[in-house]
């Protein structure tokens, strides 16, 4: 064990300096619950207007437990009690109450919508609003102090999420470098593998339907003492057990055809913070990069 005050830069950027919020413990804790836990915590994740209105005997009743379940879940993820996890889940409410009205306003069918731009220009926004409003701003720093710290960063994505993956390791190549997107069977996942150590970090890319590529590589970095990022669409998706930081972007299904609005919208912000967190190391790399590129790709100069 290294000495006290020795730790890698990169552990220490995700030490906690406040307990999460109730999504982000039920992600962490999920696999430890017990069965009947669980189902009480699928609850407080799909619908916590119920845990915001009702106390635990009625939460009880409604997952098919008790309210001893209800109440040992609350001290399994690290409440004092219910009204403690009931107090904090009226407050997140609170903050993103006026999102759920323009959720409701576009969510007829499509079909008797006239004017189609307006209909799917609003519902991005719609949804992009719903993401920017259940962002752990804690989560998100940590995010970024993460990509800003790691030595070497591998961006892991497949089908729907791959394009929102190739993006995202193309620009921080640019901004930052030693990026490198994982490519699955074109690779040698082996390789990558054996390059990782403690300085890495992986962000993987998960939204249905869930890739089991993903979760085997990022558990493989894992392993080998790299940290893993997730931009996911479920705190208790595949990939949010082995996540280190996980960043939830809602998103209208399918996520392939109509959630990617979201998705890049969050990683601009993203990568915002990246550049914000560590401008003069950016604004060298750019400069490197303006100059090298044009030795190999000459651009048509406008008159």
């Amino acid at each position: 064990m290294p000495p006290a005050g020795t730790e890698d830069d990169l552990s220490e950027c995700v030490e906690e300096e406040k307990m999460d919020t109730v999504n982000e413990q039920i992600r962490k804790h999920y696999h430890t619950l017990t069965n009947q836990q669980k189902l009480v915590a699928k609850l407080i994740l799909d619908e916590p207007k119920q845990v915001a209105l009702h106390p635990a005997r009625v939460i009880g009743s409604l997952t098919g437990t008790s309210e001893t379940t209800v109440i040992r879940l609350c001290y399994a993820l690290g409440y004092s009690g219910y009204t403690a996890l009931q107090n904090e889940i009226r407050e997140l409410m609170l903050l993103s109450g006026k999102q759920d009205k323009l959720l409701e306003q576009y969510s007829t069918d499509v079909a008797g919508e006239t004017d189609l731009v307006a209909y799917h220009m609003e519902q991005d926004i719609a949804y992009i609003r719903k993401t920017m409003n259940a962002l752990d701003p804690g989560q998100f720093q940590r995010a970024v102090e993460l990509i800003v710290k790691a030595k070497k960063l591998i961006v892991v994505g497949f089908r729907s999420s791959h394009g929102p993956a190739t993006w995202l390791a193309s620009t921080l190549n640019v901004v930052k470098g030693n990026t490198y997107l994982y490519r699955g069977q074109i690779d040698d996942a082996n390789y990558l593998i054996t390059e990782v150590d403690a300085k890495s970090l992986v962000i993987a890319f998960s939204f249905p339907r869930y890739t089991s590529e993903t979760i085997i590589f990022s558990t493989a970095a894992k392993d080998k003492g790299a940290k893993i990022l997730a931009i996911t669409d479920d705190e208790l998706s595949p990939i949010g057990p082995i996540a280190d930081v996980l960043i939830k972007a809602s998103t209208p299904s399918p996520t392939a055809l109509k959630g990617m609005a979201t998705i890049f919208s969050l990683l601009n912000v993203l990568v915002s913070g990246v550049v914000q967190a560590d401008r003069n190391n950016v604004q060298r790399r750019i400069k490197q990069y303006d100059e090298s590129i044009q030795q190999f790709y000459p651009f048509f100069e406008t008159s």
